[in-house]
């Protein structure tokens, strides 16, 4: 694995959810998967064969063996200089709440959409290489590392690091498209305004809810059946105004 990249271990029962979260990781800059165990017994194994090459884990919350909490502790405890990421369908806030306790850097809820994931990983590896490069920090600096505990307002948090596969440009056509709508929008329409596919319209609205610039709710269409539609927060009006 080279020097500069991040290396993870999957641990995740589902065999189809682990491929997809490999196959995003290897697609993302500064990151390489380690291994993928699919119960509790094989994490410790791998862990303890290759811990000196892991620096991220994701784990899930529910595992043939184990409950996911219990390793996430036993981990804790035996690999510090391990980060933990809680990827679970488990939305309980007594899962999460002990979860935060146990210092997780962050706590995804399946289905995981890419954008957050994305997100997930970018700011890893700035807390990561904040961290790593000088021996002392001043409040200040510290503060701009660990910007997660500060509130930013959705179009920094937004316009700050785009993903892999987000172009600015197609992604201001999109607010703007919300931005004169005069109620929620469903993505084929949104899809029409902008002239592109229903699938690219709706991979950029996704990102959008995820860094709480657009906020996903559930109508009805022409027949009947569900569907997210998605309005732009009104907080948020100045997001095409951003650098």
């Amino acid at each position: 694995m080279p020097a500069s990249n991040y290396g993870l271990l999957i641990i995740e029962d589902d065999f189809r959810i682990a491929d997809i979260h490999r196959a995003f990781i290897e697609q993302s800059p500064g990151f390489e998967v380690v291994a993928v165990a699919r119960n509790g017994a094989e994490a410790r194994e791998l862990m303890a064969r290759h811990a000196s090459n892991i620096q991220l884990v994701l784990l899930d919350a529910y595992l043939p063996d184990v409950e996911g909490l219990e390793l996430l502790w036993a981990l804790r405890r035996d690999y510090v200089q391990v980060d933990i990421v809680m990827v679970t369908a488990a939305r309980e806030v007594e899962t999460i709440s002990e979860a935060l306790r146990g210092g997780v850097f962050d706590y995804l809820i399946k289905p995981t959409e890419a954008a957050r994931m994305a997100q997930m990983l970018a700011r890893f590896r700035r807390e990561r290489s904040a961290l790593a490069a000088q021996g002392e920090m001043s409040q200040e600096e510290l503060d701009r590392a660990l910007a997660r505990l500060r509130p930013e307002s959705p179009s920094n948090a937004g316009m700050r690091a785009l993903p892999k596969g987000i172009d600015r440009l197609t992604l201001r056509s999109v607010v703007e498209a919300l931005k004169q709508a005069p109620e929620s929008q469903a993505a084929m329409q949104v899809a029409r305004v902008m002239g592109a596919s229903r699938s690219t319209a709706r991979r950029y609205l996704e990102f959008l809810v995820s860094v709480q610039v657009v906020e996903a709710e559930l109508g009805y269409g022409d027949v009947g059946r569900p569907e997210r539609r998605y309005r732009l927060q009104t907080d948020a009006i100045g997001w095409l105004e951003s650098p």
